[in-house]
């Protein structure tokens, strides 16, 4: 069981290998209309496709709401909600073998784990739970003109047939007024670096300028204001002094190749004996494009939370 927020909260438990993945949304605000539809929508971009970087597993990630919500409407109550999976298979083959750069080492120095059935909070599965909370912040934003974007810039090139690649995420949030941010240790930016590494794979965060920022002069950097104080230029990337400044929000998250490639290699086991790991169509090759809605989801989450929490002077409240 984990949790992400403080006004606004998901808690959620569950794994792949599991019956079902299972959350609960507490502090949304009562009366929001939640448009289902949306909901699934968002869902289905997560869920696996025909891509062929996309794994052979089928879901259908259908939520079900089990309370908070009454015709459709938010009570005000915990949200608590239920995904079904439905295609749950244990390989034998691999499950003693440590995948490279997977958490399964780490989980057994932690946890103690002696098998990958064992590592299932690990698996990016979790990440519907995220959509599904993410879908309802973005619900609640966007009736007050913030809107929140993800796409791909770039994806690795493969070293062979089967091979995972990396790939480069742009987010955008438009729309977002000045004055969200908590100084100094828990900065809007900070937040929300926080909220990108914690998705799976995510290897590194910038936002603005980033880190061209390093190379950069004042004077070419520096964010000149107008007398109306609008800003002649975004290196900031929307945030000054962790607070956002009302300019348009830009980052960017960097991801690593997937664990699991479709083709064998060596590794070792939880015994530490070499073996041979399988290759298995049962992962993706690569986070995207379905890490998209998971990379929007939380920085709804971080934005939802911060509007609740930080009631700024120029921000109504609800």
């Amino acid at each position: 069981m984990d949790t992400f927020g403080k006004t606004y909260r998901l808690t959620d438990w569950g794994d792949t290998h599991g019956e079902a993945l299972e959350g609960l949304i507490e502090g949304c605000p009562a009366g929001l209309r939640v448009d289902m539809d949306f909901v699934a929508a968002e869902l289905n971009r997560r869920a696996p496709s025909n891509d062929a970087l996309s794994t052979k597993r089928r879901e259908t990630d259908r939520v079900e709401f089990l309370s908070g919500l009454e015709d459709g409407v938010t009570t005000g109550e915990p949200i608590r909600f239920r995904i079904p999976n439905v295609d749950v298979k244990i390989s034998e083959t691999n499950r003693h073998v440590l995948k490279p750069s997977h958490a399964s080492y780490t989980y057994m120095r932690k946890y103690g784990v002696t098998d990958n059935e064992q590592c299932g909070r690990a698996s990016a599965r979790q990440t519907a739970c995220r959509v599904v909370a993410g879908a309802i912040a973005k619900l609640w934003l966007a009736e007050r003109g913030v809107k929140i974007t993800a796409k791909i810039l770039s994806t690795a090139t493969p070293a062979r047939e089967g091979d995972s690649v990396g790939a480069l995420v742009e987010g955008r949030i438009s729309g977002l007024p000045a004055g969200l941010g908590e100084p100094v240790y828990d900065k809007f930016s900070a937040r929300l670096a926080y909220a990108m590494l914690s998705i799976n794979a995510a290897k590194g965060f910038d936002y603005g300028m980033g880190f061209q920022a390093a190379e950069m002069s004042g004077s070419e950097y520096h964010d000149i204001q107008n007398p109306d104080f609008s800003f002649r230029t975004n290196h900031d990337g929307g945030i000054q002094g962790g607070i956002t400044n009302g300019e348009g929000i830009h980052f960017r998250v960097a991801f690593k190749p997937i664990p699991s490639v479709r083709y064998d290699r060596e590794t070792i086991d939880f015994d530490g004996n070499p073996v041979v790991m399988k290759g298995s169509d049962r992962n993706d090759l690569c986070v995207a494009p379905r890490v998209l809605p998971v990379v929007e989801a939380m920085a709804a989450l971080v934005t939802l939370d911060f509007w609740l929490t930080s009631q700024p002077s120029n921000l109504p409240t609800f």
